[in-house]
């Protein structure tokens, strides 16, 4: 399964669509997800939806715990937020 996080732009074609950083952890949880997508800013209020970068965080969570089937091999962002970007890209290194 292909996830593209984000409360605005439609998904690409193929890839099923999350609205909520809680939703996609979920879909992450199924050991399915085999590539993701992420925006950073979901929409107000952030502690309903969350945001990408709390995605990542609790992939860097996963990896520390050795739980490596719930992550995804191809982890992107297409944040239109510079600063959320570089945080996340430095996640997504890491």
């Amino acid at each position: 399964m292909k996830v593209f996080l984000d409360d605005e732009r439609a998904p690409p074609e193929g890839w099923v669509r999350a609205w909520t950083s809680f939703e996609t952890i979920r879909l992450l949880q199924t050991g399915t997800v085999v590539e993701i997508s992420l925006d950073h800013d979901l929409g107000e209020p952030e502690s309903r939806v969350g945001n990408g970068y709390l995605v990542l965080t609790w992939i860097e969570e996963q990896a520390a715990s050795a739980n490596r089937a719930v992550i995804p091999a191809i982890i992107r962002t297409h944040t239109a937020n510079p600063v959320a970007r570089q945080r996340m890209l430095v996640a997504i290194a890491s």
